[in-house]
């Protein structure tokens, strides 16, 4: 049974991870148009752009993702366990 479910939340955590992925590049895009009062966020092929400001973004950026895959994971994995009765891990 454990492994059915497992196979079954194949799907759901693909799904999740692809929303996540979504969600995390507009949180990131508003946060950081936000606070560096900026229109756009600096791209490593921009030249307008310094390279400090280029990695700070890339930080902030691979932070934010971090956090938002591992709330929807976890959160995900939590509401399948509580629905099925099996975690998705296991």
């Amino acid at each position: 049974m454990a492994d059915m479910a497992k196979m079954a939340y194949r799907p759901i955590g693909l799904a999740a991870s692809l929303g996540s992925a979504a969600l995390a590049g507009k949180l990131v895009a508003a946060i950081w148009k936000k606070v560096a009062h900026e229109d756009d966020t600096p791209g490593a092929l921009d030249p307008q752009y310094s390279m400090g400001k280029v990695l700070a973004f890339a930080l902030f950026q691979a932070g934010v993702f971090a956090i938002v895959q591992v709330l929807i994971d976890r959160g995900g994995a939590r509401l399948f366990e509580k629905v099925t009765g099996a975690w998705p891990g296991d």
